[in-house]
């Protein structure tokens, strides 16, 4: 006695394993259906691909911030300064971090902005 489906016929049972393959297997284009594709942003949506121009107000902040090591802080002077030579930071934010106070431990990087002179 043979066991098999009697709902579909032979031809329809290929056909329909034939239009899962590509996400039973995860053959290339298996997601290609366009109801499985993401919706674009909407028009009320920002555009993800746009970025700040250069001259944003907090540029020179941010650029600064990425030469002070997290393990930096809490720290005075010479531990900023060690933090700011191992991330190979240009010779401007040295001597920035040289024209700080000796002496002063500093808990974030906008108290070493602040201690600058800078806003």
């Amino acid at each position: 006695m043979e066991r098999g489906s009697s709902k579909h016929s032979s031809r329809v049972d290929e056909q329909m394993k034939h239009e899962v393959l590509g996400t039973v297997q995860g053959v290339t284009g298996g997601r290609a259906e366009e109801w499985k594709m993401a919706e674009p942003a909407g028009e009320d949506q920002p555009d993800p691909t746009q970025t700040l121009g250069a001259g944003a107000p907090n540029d020179a902040l941010s650029r600064f911030g990425r030469f002070i090591g997290r393990s930096a802080l809490p720290g005075d002077r010479d531990t900023l300064r060690r933090s700011a030579e191992t991330l190979e930071a240009p010779d401007d934010v040295l001597a920035d971090l040289d024209r700080l106070p000796d002496g002063v431990v500093y808990d974030t990087v906008v108290e070493v902005w602040r201690a600058l002179g800078r806003r």
